[in-house]
């Protein structure tokens, strides 16, 4: 069962409707449920669907790649020998098949994109070349990496410039739709409770679905985070380095605004996450703040130049107060 997701559904299902080929990227945060919106959305029936690996070699991710064309039905292909030739087979593929319209869900797309891999280049050729001189395709991406999506997708300079036909960024969960969740557990909690779990778990439907209604919200809080195998005892490092391909920074950017419940200005976080203004900065504030992670704000009085971030994550700034003391 799907909770609200109403627009997101809405826009996949235009995409699905529409007389020509379509290119959607779906992206947002680690377990925030990209992957379940594209499923329930095509109720799990896709003309190819692939998931790329995670810290693993091109020839890792290739190889699964042809097992996957398999499972979907392609004969007779091996594993390609680099993505130009993959991107081949699945348009062979696409060829094949007797459905009305292909969707083609590619799900964690930044860890197929190693080092020297001309991944980017290849899905650039299938699209342009293939994807889009027929009408019955959609092509959907996802992925976690949000500042890798941002940079080689929707901002793409290059193949893929101006080729996007709708984004989606996939939202945490609002209190009234954690509600609507809790309720569809049967979890039994009271306003109050509701609003103690949002300021612990934020609004990521994973962290939801890990809450069992046989124990109370402090049980729960005890055995999902600080037990020795609770499930997001080790959340903090995954979140970010899921969110961001060199997390080091911006873990240093967060472990700086942590210190102060205000925020910091930009000189103040250069200084103490030992960060050399520039581009660099510009860009890791810009990524937090897209992924909601950090707020921009204006104290009163001041101009732009004078602008405070201020962490403004729930879960980080639970680890940060019970977790990580």
């Amino acid at each position: 069962m799907i909770i609200g997701r109403e627009n997101e559904l809405k826009m996949l299902h235009e995409a699905y409707s529409d007389e020509y080929s379509q290119f959607v990227v779906v992206y947002g945060r680690r377990r925030v449920g990209k992957t379940f919106l594209v499923r329930e959305a095509f109720n799990y029936k896709f003309t190819f669907q692939h998931s790329g690996i995670a810290n693993a070699p091109r020839s890792s991710q290739l190889e699964e790649w042809g097992k996957s064309l398999q499972k979907h039905g392609l004969k007779g292909k091996t594993t390609p020998k680099d993505w130009f030739e993959a991107f081949s087979f699945l348009d062979d593929l696409i060829r094949k098949s007797r459905a009305k319209k292909k969707v083609v869900f590619i799900d964690e797309l930044p860890w197929m994109d190693t080092q020297a891999s001309n991944f980017i280049p290849a899905l650039e050729h299938f699209w342009n070349a293939y994807a889009s001189a027929r009408k019955d395709v959609l092509l959907i991406v996802c992925g976690s990496a949000t500042s890798w999506i941002v940079d080689k997708i929707i901002n793409n300079h290059g193949g893929l410039h101006n080729r996007l036909n709708k984004k989606i960024n996939l939202k945490q969960f609002t209190l009234h739709e954690c509600e609507l969740y809790a309720k569809s557990r049967k979890l039994g909690m009271q306003h109050r409770q509701l609003l103690e779990c949002y300021m612990v778990m934020g609004g990521i439907p994973f962290y939801w679905s890990l809450l069992r209604k046989d124990l109370s919200l402090p049980q729960n809080i005890d055995s999902i985070f600080f037990s020795e195998d609770g499930e997001l005892r080790d959340e903090f490092d995954a979140l970010y380095r899921s969110l961001f391909k060199k997390p080091e920074a911006y873990l240093s950017v967060i472990n700086a605004l942590g210190k102060k419940k205000i925020g910091m200005s930009r000189d103040e976080i250069s200084t103490e996450a030992n960060l050399t203004q520039g581009g660099m900065l510009t860009t890791i504030l810009k990524d937090l703040e897209h992924c909601g992670f950090i707020r921009k704000y204006n104290q009163i009085g001041k101009l732009s130049k004078g602008a405070m971030y201020q962490l403004v994550d729930f879960y980080t700034l639970f680890y940060f107060k019970f977790i990580l003391e």
